[in-house]
């Protein structure tokens, strides 16, 4: 046990700020850049940065084992339906194209997830978070663990709470992680069990109503872009709108009414409403958290050519 833990501790201490100062100094400018432009030209992209450092962390380690496609050889992340409606992959082989042609093989995809992330919630007008980098791409993919460790939109608040702790988020970490539902959108696929046959009572039934006129059909077509989003008014904004539509009965998603219903979580929920820059502070503390975990060294993990396979 001793030995796992020395290791477990020297990884982590491999990350570091500004760690390829030396070997590529303009990765993490670049990185921002290229988060920019896509940024310009497709707004969702942002989120989807967002998203994917949740779905890859989550899940055993940050190590972009989340972009590796299906092969003969190897499963796929992607084909998990806990990473349904996951999209725009093929803009973070964009952003890697860029760093390749400045500096072949250093910058890692885990990096680039992370970095992305950081760099999507300023564009979306969230905080400025301090983001280590250092880590390596996975060799495998995880498949088969993904459902053991990333919560699902409808477990129990205790679940959810539970497998955050478990790469060290708190309960107070996990509601405001839980906070970047403000940005973005659901498909109907998430949300109809909520409104038919009847209509969940914790919703309030203008919202419900409201949800309806998206979601006209019990069951929606899962490849239909059919969706709500998850804050309607200004859904493309990085605020704490989220935490005051959930006190009000307008969250879209099971684990979102939890957070108001759950006596553990609701203290937080309020404090956040109350004080979007606590909001921030919280959420860029628990990011941090989530973006170190795990990471690979350098003899478990490679730095791969292309994001979406491993190296030959």
């Amino acid at each position: 046990i001793y030995v796992v833990i020395v290791d477990f501790i020297s990884a982590k201490s491999d990350l570091k700020l500004n760690y390829y100062s030396e070997s590529c100094p303009r990765a993490e400018e670049i990185i921002k850049e290229q988060v920019n432009k896509l940024y310009h030209k497709h707004g969702n992209t942002a989120v989807s940065w967002i998203r994917n450092l949740f779905h890859d962390c989550m899940v055993k380690s940050c190590d972009a084992s989340i972009l590796l496609d299906k092969t003969k050889e190897q499963t796929s992340e992607k084909t998990s339906q806990r990473n349904f409606g996951m999209r725009n992959f093929k803009y973070i082989e964009t952003i890697k194209e860029a760093l390749e042609n400045e500096c072949p093989n250093i910058v890692s995809c885990a990096d680039i997830v992370a970095l992305s992330a950081r760099d999507g919630i300023v564009m979306l007008g969230g905080p400025q978070i301090e983001i280590k980098t250092g880590r390596w791409d996975s060799k495998d993919s995880y498949l088969a663990e993904v459902e053991s460790f990333l919560p699902n939109h409808n477990d129990s608040m205790s679940l959810v709470l539970s497998r955050f702790n478990s790469v060290g988020v708190d309960t107070q970490g996990t509601v405001a992680l839980l906070g970047a539902h403000t940005v973005g959108r659901v498909h109907c696929v998430n949300i109809v069990h909520r409104l038919y046959p009847t209509v969940d009572p914790t919703l309030d039934p203008d919202f419900a109503n409201y949800l309806k006129t998206r979601c006209p059909s019990p069951q929606p077509d899962p490849k239909a872009v059919e969706y709500a989003r998850n804050d309607h008014i200004n859904p493309m904004v990085w605020d704490n709108l989220y935490y005051k539509n959930i006190m009000s009965n307008k969250g879209l998603l099971i684990v979102d009414q939890q957070l108001v219903s759950d006596p553990t979580t609701y203290p937080f929920v309020e404090k956040f409403a109350a004080n979007n820059s606590y909001f921030n502070d919280q959420f860029a503390k628990s990011l941090i958290i989530l973006s170190e975990n795990n990471p690979l060294s350098g003899d478990q993990g490679e730095i791969r050519k292309v994001c979406r396979h491993v190296n030959k």
